[in-house]
């Protein structure tokens, strides 16, 4: 199908439940790619217009996974407005390079960013440990954000707005890494700063791009669904096992794109 081709009903219901799944996985593990961009292939779109039809329906999941976040984004305003002008920067700019450059010059190093950044989740230590060794001794006010954070957050959402593919699984990586929060309130913050992005490729692909529309209605209807829900999975199962679950799914994903790059 292109741009302006109709779904049919089978196709309509198979894309909300794709978006249901995508919208879950990627407000838990943003690994919603996995799910989203094979659905919109599967249904006929070509791969560059399923690139940014995938982007567009997107936003919609942030919508969702951000409205059900707010408990973990209290104490985080401050923070989440220093990264929001990053996640706009870098989104224009990947969407820039998205239509102005070929997707193969990422293909190759994208495999190792994704394999690095779920190596990181797997192996950081929950912040209770870090806190009793009396590295976070002053608490949450006396820890301040490192300087490269808003320069790392922009290098993501570049990537973000330029393929997407675990571009949730680099952002939850940093933060965590970098904030010394826990899973839900790192999650939460990824969250917003990837819909920034995301959001922000999304309106420069609906002006300067073709969009399957008839595809992305469906697939937003599922993600924001999908999105509602995520949050409330992460705020309650055990930290150290949903950890492990998401960096090995993005482990995963990085061995897929790898041997597609490399095969």
């Amino acid at each position: 199908m292109d741009g302006t081709a109709p779904v049919s009903v089978l196709e309509f219901v198979l894309l909300v439940l794709a978006g249901l799944g995508a919208g879950l996985t990627g407000s838990i593990a943003g690994l919603a790619s996995l799910i989203s961009y094979p659905a919109l292939l599967a249904t006929g779109v070509p791969a560059l217009t399923a690139n940014v039809t995938n982007t567009v329906a997107l936003v919609l999941s942030s919508v969702g996974s951000v409205t059900a976040s707010r408990p973990e984004l209290r104490g985080q305003r401050a923070r989440a407005l220093r990264l929001t002008a990053a996640a706009v920067f870098g989104g224009a700019v990947g969407a820039g390079l998205l239509l102005l450059t070929p997707s193969s010059a990422f293909e190759k190093i994208v495999p190792w960013l994704i394999a690095a950044a779920s190596a990181a989740i797997l192996v950081q230590r929950p912040p209770r440990e870090l806190a009793a060794e009396g590295l976070r001794e002053h608490g949450r006010r006396g820890h301040s954000d490192p300087w490269w954070l808003p320069a790392a957050t922009f290098a993501v959402c570049v990537y973000g707005g330029y393929f997407g593919a675990a571009a949730g699984v680099l952002l939850l990586a940093t933060y965590l890494l970098a904030t010394g929060e826990g899973l839900p309130r790192s999650n939460a913050l990824k969250n917003v700063i990837l819909g920034v992005a995301n959001a922000v490729a999304a309106i420069g692909y609906v002006v300067l791009s073709s969009i399957a529309w008839s595809a992305a209605i469906p697939l937003a209807i599922g993600l924001f669904g999908g999105g509602l829900l995520g949050p409330r999975i992460v705020r309650r199962a055990p930290q150290t096992a949903l950890r492990r679950i998401i960096a090995v799914a993005g482990i995963g994903l990085a061995i897929r794109l790898g041997i597609q790059a490399y095969g």
